[in-house]
Order: C-alpha cells, then structure tokens, then sequence
C-alpha cells in the first residue's frame, strides 16, 4: 500500500488535516487510527467549547479562524458543527485577575477582534443570576464565544475527506516508522503497522496525547505529556437560561457549562464542571478517580451555592487526556531532523477549538510549502531546543 501523505491519528486534528488536504487536491490521503472506531481518545471526552478571549497573537488568530469555520460548517462538510454562541463569561475575584483579562481584551483589539466586553460585578451577576458574586470583582465575556460538538465535527471532516478521496484505516496499530539517509539528515520512507506497511514519504504526527511516543519511533523526542482531566457532571433542580455561557474562574479556572442535549424542564438542568486539579500528575491515566469529585465540591459550591441541595454524578461523569507542552501551546509543523515528518501536537486542551485552523496550517505547509495564512513561528517544533519560548498564563 501507499499514500501520498500518512496521518497518524483520527480524531478531530487528524481529521481536519486530511479535509483541508483534499480541498487542496491532494487526494492519495491515508487516515490511521488505533481503536476500532474514531472519538475514543481526548476527542470524545471533550469538553465542548471554542473562544477567541486569549491573551496571545497565535491562539486568538487560530480562534478567529476556526470560529468563524465552525460557525459554516455545515456548508463546508455537510454536519452540523453544533456552533452555539452563548459566550466564555470569565470570573475575576481580584484586581490582578481583572488586569488580566483587560490585558487579554487589549491583545485581542491588537489583534483585530474588539468583541470582548468587560463587565462590573453587578453585570457579572445579571448574566447569570444563580452564581455567587459576593467576591467578584467583575469579568469578561467574549459573545461569540461558543459551545460545540467535537465528535461531530470530527465526523464531519472524516466524512467529507473520504467523499473526495481519502481513506480511513481502524485498527491499525503503528509499529515502526521507517527512514532512510537523505543528505545530512533523514527521511520519511514508510510507516509499519498491525496491519501491513504504506510506503510514504510524509507522515503527520496527529497522535495526541500519544504523540511523543510515535515521535520516538522516527527517532524525534518530542516534548508532550499526557495529563489527565476529569468532567463531574451534576443534575440540578435549578432552571437556567438556554443560552447560559461557559462560566470559568479566572483564579483557578474552575469552569461549567450546559451539559449537551440538556434542556430546561421542571425537573432542571444537567451541568458539566471542570477544574484542572493541581495534584494530577503526568501519564496515560483514563480511569475516573472517584477523589476528585471531593476536591472540586468546595469550589463548585462556592460558586454555584445551590449544589448544596444536588448531588454530583460520578457515574455519568468521565476524564480524558490533555497533550500538555512546556509551554501550554501546540507544536506545529516539520521536523528539523526527520524530512517529511510533520507535527501537529500538545494543544494542551485547545485541540478542538483549534481544529480548523490546525488543519489550514498543515495543509498548506505540504501543499504550498509554507504557511501564510498564520505566523507558525512560536509554535515551530525546534523553538524548545533553541530556548525560545516561555510559559504562557494557565488561562488566558
């Protein structure tokens, strides 16, 4: 077998590249996935949410990007993308958090998105009336910040690829990646898997939290870890508005939104809560710990009073795996040491939201030889080993 191009990994990343490869013309694209069927690793356990409110140049014009991609997607792959913009309210309960998210807006307006409004404590509280407020400061609330559905729109750019060339293969565990000398350095020849070896001579690292693992197998040290985070959801007798936006502490990034398909009713609304426990350690955990839904009651309850009178539901609850980088931002783009080997790796949470833009990049990286349609450089691969690079806010 062969392909022109070999994309190591289905879910929503791998997915989006092979689509915008094909858009392009390049047909002769082999999609490879582990499991027996797609949405099984971090793309299924995700949360569900896209925002522009960031406070660096690169995530807010990848944001712009996919945002606007999700909110047509339909039209570009036939499914629904989920697009629903009820808004990121971030919460400050400090000056230094409200300088912060000021800060952020400002880099925003730089960037050319002036649609972050900053709010007061008292408009914090009239946004979404059922969290506590007493220890607000005020916020920021971005309006075209949206909730979305990550296995649709995996499913979407699976689909739509295949229609126009591409192919899927389940079930195909990678086993070798295969170079050869080419010049000074090395190159791409094949990749090895349960199921026989593709001749190739580029591959796409789309692997996620298991990318520095493949990246070994090419003989690259790839800096991504895997880090394990948990969804508590929470059935509460409450009634909430339908278009209440993802809530995040700016402090602590605690955050909850509408579970999907839930809808207000008598019987209330069902909650999906996050916090990125501060314990969690490195590796390829994807049980759910039972511990964890103590460790975040004192912070859902602090801002979410009424949960006092409900219980969470660690039995529908679940824990994916974040692909974390040193500096919380994604690698992308060719191997300074391997020809023909390309990343797209450790969004450390921002995966989905980034998904279209991602696939943009790579896309024309292979096909035009270079990406213009967003300035790559902060997130070129070898900025680690060269010492250029600094860790951004865990938030914004």
């Amino acid at each position: 077998m062969n392909a022109d191009v070999v994309i190591i990994g289905a879910g929503v990343i791998g997915a989006s590249i092979a689509w915008h490869l094909t858009e392009r013309g390049c047909s002769n694209v082999l999609l490879l996935e582990k499991a027996a069927r797609q949405g099984l690793g971090s793309t299924g356990k995700a949360t569900g949410g896209a925002r522009l409110q960031f406070g660096n140049a690169i995530d807010i014009a990848m944001s712009r990007f996919s945002l606007e991609f999700l909110a047509d997607f339909e039209r570009a792959t036939g499914v629904s993308s989920g697009y629903t913009p009820n808004g990121y309210l971030f919460v400050a309960t400090d000056e230094d958090q409200m300088e912060m998210l000021r800060a952020a807006r400002q880099t925003q307006i730089d960037s050319g998105v002036g649609t972050t409004q900053i709010l007061d404590r008292n408009e914090v509280a009239a946004m979404v009336p059922l969290i506590r407020t007493s220890d607000v400061v005020g916020g920021s609330f971005g309006p075209t910040d949206a909730l979305i559905d990550p296995l649709a729109i995996m499913e979407g750019f699976t689909a739509a690829s295949l229609r126009k060339g591409a192919r899927l293969q389940l079930n195909a565990q990678i086993t070798a990646i295969d170079t050869e000398p080419d010049g000074g350095r090395r190159a791409i020849s094949g990749v090895r898997t349960s199921e026989g070896r593709i001749q190739t001579r580029t591959v796409i690292n789309a692997a996620g939290a298991w990318a520095a693992q493949i990246a070994l197998m090419a003989g690259v040290d790839l800096p991504v870890v895997p880090l394990r985070r948990h969804l508590v959801r929470a059935g509460v007798r409450e009634r909430m508005r339908p278009d209440l936006p993802m809530v995040i502490e700016a402090g602590n990034a605690f955050h909850f939104r509408r579970a999907a398909g839930t809808n207000d009713s008598q019987a209330g609304t069902e909650l999906l809560m996050g916090w990125p426990d501060p314990g969690e350690t490195p590796g390829f955990k994807t049980d759910f710990d039972p511990g964890y839904v103590d460790r975040i009651l004192p912070h859902a309850r602090h801002r979410l009073p009424f949960l006092h009178r409900s219980a969470l539901d660690p039995a529908s609850s679940r824990c994916g795996l974040y692909e974390m980088t040193p500096d919380h931002h994604a690698i992308i783009g060719p191997s300074p040491d391997v020809k023909g080997l390309f990343f797209a790796n450790g969004f450390s949470g921002h995966g989905v939201m980034h998904s279209p833009a991602t696939g943009r990049i790579l896309a024309e990286l292979l096909v035009d030889g270079q990406c213009s349609t967003f300035d790559i450089r902060s997130l070129r691969p070898e900025r680690f080993a060269e010492g250029d690079w600094k860790i951004f806010g865990a938030v914004l």
